[in-house]
């Protein structure tokens, strides 16, 4: 069977690959492997280096929320974001956990790092978002994390789909867990950002871009409450509209609105509220290298960067080596993906690490990407320094960038082609320390991706070009 689980959960068209059915299927093998102690989903669940001395055990005590029954079983909380599947597949998770005889407590439209701190917070078993993220309304996902909010091992995932074909009888009469809503999570997700923030963001009018997505009530609320001047745009999710043209992918709108309502700054969020983006006063975009960037400095300059030290991945750009050198701060690079991020700060005890896309990670907060504390804290820094945003982000000098898909038969023969890495060894010692080259192979599509950087986009291009050309000569196939 091939594997169900992607590279951040199980995700595809709703209602066509994404079906209540098999959601159903999943959650009930969720709640087996993860929700009862004494099997080895126990075991499998600690080894992802989930916490679990606040697990949801049996007889842990009512909880506080209208409506819940008092604390005899495992926990599960659900998430989601707005758009309109969601409905339907919230229905179908929360009868599967319930059906193994896990309590349910559905949270309703949050972000999904909200439902990772809730998860934590309420000490339950294991906590469910169901988003697609930055995905077109149509999609879907079901993103599954452990006790204390952690993102499970491939072993975890593994078991989970493994036991999507179980026989074993399910409980009966009280057994069957109990589902209800959780009245107080917007507030205690919001106390906890508001408590996690440095200083307030007195004197600052901001433009906040919640895509029609999971933050559009939590975040003004929460800028708000800082002390900043919100103006809020796809602020209106109708269960149709989310990420249509608007978020983090589409920051025209903001940009826009950045200018015309002569705000300091602007913030992009996605679907489900993992990363951040922003955009500077003149409507300059201000992606995740640089908001890293100045991060890992603040952070630096309080004593609060664990071992001097951020974590980021390959796609980092060349001037985020060049700043963080300069600012005396060492560099971990990993493989593409927040989960490698994750993994080496995990290992390593770090405590930031982020995407260029945007999705970063403050370990000392938050076990997963949280684009609503990113945002407190880049705001934060802004706020305390008195300087604009531009101006602080000027810390990154970014060289020019360009990224080649080039479609193959065999990624990695085309990787490992003898030519291919001849093209390779010539344009990085033509660059020498003024650029790089990176060739990676796409861990979803039948594809090389050629990534040159350079001192101008004229040489960034054309090397991108004369190494994508031989890389098309290895087995091409038509795009």
């Amino acid at each position: 069977m091939a594997r169900l689980f992607g590279t951040d959960g199980v995700r595809g068209l709703a209602n066509a690959d994404l079906t209540p059915a098999l959601a159903l299927q999943l959650a009930t093998s969720a709640a087996r492997v993860l929700a009862h102690p004494g099997e080895n989903g126990r075991a499998a669940a600690v080894s992802s280096g989930a916490e679990t001395t606040g697990g949801a055990a049996a007889g842990a005590g009512p909880s506080t929320s209208s409506g819940a029954p008092a604390r005899t079983r495992p926990l599960a909380v659900i998430g989601r974001d707005p758009r309109a599947s969601g409905e339907m597949l919230e229905a179908a998770v929360a009868a599967g956990l319930a059906s193994a005889g896990v309590d349910v407590a559905l949270l309703g439209v949050l972000p999904t790092p909200a439902v990772a701190f809730l998860t934590n917070d309420m000490r339950a078993d294991l906590g469910v978002v169901i988003s697609a993220s930055h995905n077109a309304m149509p999609d879907n996902g079901i993103k599954i994390f452990g006790a204390g909010g952690r993102k499970l091992s491939d072993e975890v995932e593994d078991a989970i789909q493994a036991g999507m074909q179980s026989t074993e009888p399910l409980p009966t009469g009280e057994g069957v867990g109990r589902i209800f809503t959780e009245s107080d999570a917007v507030r205690r997700y919001s106390d906890h950002l508001l408590v996690s923030t440095p200083n307030g963001l007195s004197g600052l009018k901001i433009v906040v871009d919640c895509a029609h997505g999971a933050s559009s009530t939590v975040a003004p609320e929460v800028y708000r409450r800082a002390g900043a001047d919100v103006v809020v745009i796809a602020g209106e999710p109708n269960g149709l509209n989310i990420n249509a043209g608007v978020g983090s992918t589409h920051l025209e709108g903001l940009q826009q609105a950045v200018v015309d309502t002569g705000a300091d700054l602007g913030i992009a969020h996605d679907g489900d509220a993992d990363r951040c983006l922003a955009v500077a006063a003149d409507g300059t975009v201000i992606d995740g290298d640089v908001i890293l960037a100045l991060l890992a400095m603040s952070l630096h300059e309080r004593g609060e960067l664990n071992f001097g030290t951020v974590v980021t991945t390959v796609m980092a750009n060349l001037g985020f080596h060049q700043a963080m050198r300069k600012a005396g701060i060492d560099v971990v690079t990993t493989a593409v993906g927040d989960r490698y991020v994750l993994a080496a700060m995990n290992s390593r005890g770090f405590s930031l690490g982020g995407e260029q896309s945007g999705h970063i990670v403050m370990a000392d907060f938050a076990t997963t990407g949280d684009g609503l504390l990113t945002a407190l804290h880049l705001m934060a820094r802004v706020a305390s320094t008195g300087l604009p945003l531009g101006n602080l982000a000027r810390i990154v000098t970014k060289f020019p960038q360009v990224l080649i898909n080039v479609r193959v038969a065999d990624k990695q023969q085309a990787a490992d082609a003898p030519e291919v890495l001849a093209a390779v060894e010539q344009a990085t010692a033509e660059l020498g320390d003024q650029g790089r080259v990176l060739l990676r192979p796409s861990g979803t599509e039948p594809m090389i991706r050629v990534m040159v950087e350079a001192p101008t986009l004229d040489a960034a291009q054309g090397i991108a070009d004369r190494v994508a050309a031989v890389v098309g000569g290895i087995g091409a196939v038509n795009s």
